[in-house]
C-alpha cells in the first residue's frame, strides 16, 4: 500500500542538530511529487515547514526555519530527509512528511494539495 514513514525524531537541547528521513513506497511515481514537511505542536495549527519540487530542483521554506533547516530527497531511494540545525525550544512539535500534486508553487504549504501523509515523528527542543 501507499506509504510514507518517517524517522529520526527525538529530544535535543537547544542548538543542536537532527535529521529526520521519510520512506515512501508503494507507488510507482514518487519522483513526480513535490514532497513536504508540516509540523504541529499542542494548541497551534499545523504548518508547512519545507517543500521540494519533483526533481530537487526547487526548494521551499518558512521564513522560521530559513537558514537553519535543509530539505533534500534521493529519488532513487524514495526518501526525503530534513536535516534541522541550531534547533530552538520553538521548533518542538510533531512533524509529518507529506506527498502532493501542485499545480502552482502557490501552494506549496497548503496541507489540501498533498495527498499522502505520513504518521509522524516527535521532535522535542529543550533549553
Amino acid at each position: 500500500q501507499v506509504q510514507l514513514v518517517e524517522s529520526g525524531g527525538g529530544s535535543v537541547q537547544a542548538g543542536g542538530s537532527l535529521r529526520l528521513s521519510c520512506a515512501a513506497s508503494g507507488y510507482s511515481a514518487w519522483n513526480k511529487k513535490y514532497m513536504g514537511w508540516f509540523r504541529q505542536a499542542p494548541g497551534k495549527e499545523r504548518e508547512g515547514v519545507a517543500s521540494i519540487s519533483p526533481g530537487g530542483v526547487s526548494t521551499y521554506y518558512a521564513d522560521s526555519v530559513k537558514g537553519r533547516f535543509t530539505i533534500s530527497r534521493d529519488n532513487a531511494k524514495n526518501t526525503v530527509y530534513l536535516q534541522m540545525d541550531s534547533l530552538k525550544p520553538e521548533d518542538t512539535a510533531m512533524y509529518y512528511c507529506a506527498a502532493g500534486t501542485l499545480y502552482s508553487t502557490a501552494y506549496v504549504f497548503q496541507s489540501r494539495f498533498y495527498q499522502y501523509w505520513g504518521q509522524g515523528t516527535q521532535v522535542t527542543v529543550s533549553s
